[in-house]
Parts: structure tokens; C-alpha cells; sequence
């Protein structure tokens, strides 16, 4: 009976690590050599043969063969990059070859582990329904405030099944741990331990201090335990990811060491991740697309908000009458760089004028009519 436990504990958060630099060109190299491979082929239903010819190609380029070749891709798998079962790749597989900077890269790992990553995923096997090791374990980090390598070791032995509001507590933590340490897990996975450690370090907004683990901003519990009022609440961390990527373009842009607001060209203390087709109107994908978002000023973005200003296509601000005449001539000396114009802000761009904009001030007209009516 004790093998048969020890098994069950070695499977659950089985993560190595092919490679150990995700910006290098080893692994870049072979995401983008899998990438092709799945654009090449047609592959409808998984086959060993496909995988082979996969393998084969991987090879050619590294130089490595069998089983290191396996876990290369496999490690792109857990991960996220890949999907299981020969299923071709998720949409961040190729915006992570194509980032310019390092910085861009680790904002899309990390979105990517946390939306598609599982360690019980593999090639060779259909995707594992459910959320992953890393979501678990970053919505625990929210309940605990910081997570140490005794609590690290406890979550890799956890059955997210058992589970399911999708975190542990501090009690839940500590009587884990007891269990580890009655099975020695932490002698035979001291390897696995230093893999996580390594992938961890590279994800948005984490910070590691004394050996444990926090987030760089409100380290501090940040949620209760209520798991079905989270249902309903804003994703933290992807929240974080895409105020990060806004940051990153606008750094870029003005090629200054802090992001500034979008439209003043200023880096106020306090810059807003502003959506512009509403995150309650948004679906998954929209609610954390960096282009249905703009970084602005807290002033900027309560306008924007609300609906009482929003864009013309070439960047032009366009007020709404309810404003009065200074607000209006101070908010319209500015404009939108057509840097942060593309063809998806504009559609979304669209959706903010007819349902936020116009809304606005057809709701106006309608409490001006009934207060004159009066």
C-alpha cells in the first residue's frame, strides 16, 4: 500500500526541464521548429508516426536525440506552448518566437502556464481537463501571502482534484507537509523542486526573497476564502500579465525606464490598465487582450470609463457634450500616437463609441428630458 501512495505522490506535479533558459536560442530554436512542424502537416487524429517525423525534426536541429528529444517536448507541453496529443499550439506559442525582448517573452509565458499549462500533460496522451499546477498554486499564494520551499515541496504532492475551490490554506499547507515528510519526497524530488524554483522565477510580478515566494506588488493576502465569490471577480494575476504588457509598449515607445500614459505622454505616479470594450462586456480572450486595453492616468481613464470621451480612429479624442467647455478644451490638445492604433484597438475601439460612448449620452438626453418634462 505505501508504494502504491508513494506512486500516486510522484505523479502529480512532474515538471523537468529540458531547458533551463526559455530566452535562449536551444529553446527557442525548437518551439519554432515545432511550430512549423504543425503548420506543414494537416495532423487531425494523433499517430505515433507523426510524432516520430516530429521528434526527427527536433533532432536535426539540436543534435540531441530519444528521450532528451522527448522531454524537450514534452517540457514545451506542461508548459502550455504545445498541445497534447499532436494538437497542434496555443496563439502565444508564436508571439513568444516573434518578441523582440525578454520582457515580452516572460509576460507571455506567463500568461500562456497560467491559461494552458498542466504538468500531467504530455504528447503522447489526450490534454488533462481542469486548471493547472500553476494557477493552483498562485491562487494559494493569494490565500497564504507567501509561499516558502517547505510549502513549494507540499503543493508538488497535491491532487488538484481534491481540491476544488483551487487553493490551499495555511492549515491545508501544513497538514500536506506532514505527509511529504513521512514519505521522504523531499530527498528524491530535490531536482523537480529546483525546475519549479527556475520556472517560477520567470513568471510576471512574482518576487523570490529568503527562499520564498511573493508577489512583487500586494504581497499580502489579497482575496478571502470565499472560492464562489471569486468566480465572479476580476482574474488577478492575468491582470497583472496584461497591465504588464501595456507597460511594455509604452515603455517601448517612449523609450523611457517608466511606462507612461498612453495618450499625456506622462509617467504619472499611478497609470490605469484601461479596457475599452468593458471587462464585463469582454469574453476570456477579450478581457485580457493587451489590445483591447490602453495605459492611462487615473483621471484619463475615469473619463474613458464612463464614457464620457473616446476615440476617433485616427487618434483624435472625441468629447461628449455633457463635459463642460474646459474639460473639453484640455482633454482634446491631446491624441493618440497611431503607434497604439491597430486594427484590433479599432475594432474594439468601435465597441467603446457605440456601447459605452453613445450610451452615455443618450442616457443624458433621457434624464435631461424627464428632469425638463417635469
Amino acid at each position: 500500500m505505501a508504494n502504491k501512495i508513494d506512486q500516486i505522490y510522484e505523479d502529480y506535479w512532474a515538471y523537468t526541464a529540458a531547458w533551463t533558459d526559455l530566452n535562449g536560442d536551444k529553446f527557442l530554436n525548437v518551439l519554432r521548429c515545432c511550430i512549423n512542424f504543425f503548420d506543414t502537416h494537416n495532423i487531425n487524429n494523433y499517430s505515433p508516426e507523426f510524432y516520430d517525423k516530429l521528434q526527427h525534426e527536433v533532432q536535426l536541429i539540436t543534435g540531441i536525440g530519444g528521450a532528451s528529444v522527448r522531454k524537450g517536448i514534452n517540457q514545451m507541453v506542461k508548459i502550455g506552448f504545445l498541445k497534447p496529443y499532436l494538437n497542434g499550439y496555443v496563439p502565444e506559442a508564436k508571439l513568444y518566437i516573434q518578441a523582440l525582448t525578454e520582457k515580452k517573452r516572460y509576460s507571455l509565458l506567463s500568461k500562456t502556464i497560467y491559461s494552458y499549462g498542466n504538468f500531467l500533460n504530455s504528447m503522447t496522451s489526450p490534454s488533462v481537463e481542469g486548471d493547472g499546477q500553476i494557477k493552483f498554486l498562485l491562487k494559494t499564494l493569494e490565500e497564504v501571502g507567501c509561499i516558502d520551499k517547505r510549502a513549494l515541496i507540499s503543493l508538488m504532492t497535491v491532487d488538484l482534484e481534491e481540491y476544488p475551490k483551487g487553493y490551499l490554506t495555511k492549515e491545508e499547507l501544513d497538514t500536506v507537509y506532514q505527509k511529504v515528510v513521512d514519505i521522504d519526497f523531499i530527498e528524491r524530488k530535490y531536482n523537480q523542486l529546483g525546475h519549479l524554483m527556475n520556472l517560477l522565477s520567470k513568471l510576471d510580478d512574482l518576487k523570490s526573497h529568503d527562499g520564498a515566494l511573493y508577489f512583487k506588488t500586494d504581497a499580502d493576502r489579497l482575496f478571502g476564502d470565499d472560492s464562489e465569490t471569486r468566480k465572479n471577480v476580476r482574474d488577478p494575476y492575468l491582470q497583472r500579465v496584461y497591465k504588464s504588457e501595456l507597460e511594455d509598449e509604452s515603455i517601448a515607445f517612449y523609450k523611457s525606464e517608466t511606462p507612461k500614459c498612453m495618450l499625456e505622454g506622462i509617467s504619472h505616479p499611478v497609470l490605469i490598465a484601461s479596457h475599452i470594450k468593458p471587462y464585463k462586456d469582454s469574453n476570456r480572450e477579450e478581457a485580457f487582450d493587451v489590445n483591447n486595453g490602453l495605459l492611462l492616468s487615473k483621471n484619463t481613464d475615469s473619463l474613458f470609463d464612463l464614457g464620457y470621451i473616446t476615440f476617433n480612429n485616427d487618434g483624435t479624442i472625441c468629447p461628449s457634450k455633457v463635459l463642460s467647455n474646459d474639460v473639453i478644451e484640455h482633454i482634446t490638445q491631446f491624441r493618440l500616437n497611431e503607434h497604439f492604433i491597430n486594427e484590433k484597438r479599432l475594432d474594439y475601439m468601435a465597441y467603446h463609441r457605440a456601447q459605452v460612448f453613445e450610451k452615455r449620452y443618450n442616457s443624458y438626453l433621457a434624464k435631461k428630458y424627464i428632469f425638463e418634462a417635469v
